[in-house]
């Protein structure tokens, strides 16, 4: 995550435990903690998710679909 994405802060795991360590027991994680977890993972996938498939990949991956359609009776395609 950058600053953007986090506000201008940034936290590592170690520093989010360490902070509520008092208020957590044993190795689990508070529900504030693990929402927060969520909306960081969220944010980052959403913003995957925007950006899509580039036109390179998909020609690609045509290309490939059409070389295993015209290998497949022949049993010579190579892998």
């Amino acid at each position: 995550m950058n600053e953007e994405q986090t506000g201008g802060h940034t936290a590592s795991a170690e520093t989010l435990t360490n902070n509520h360590a008092g208020a957590v027991s044993g190795t689990a994680l508070g529900s504030d903690i693990q929402a927060k977890i969520g909306q960081h993972l969220r944010a980052m996938y959403d913003d995957v998710v925007r950006q899509g498939v580039p036109d390179r990949f998909m020609d690609l991956l045509s290309r490939l679909d059409d070389a295993d359609d015209g290998s497949s009776g022949t049993g010579g395609g190579r892998r």
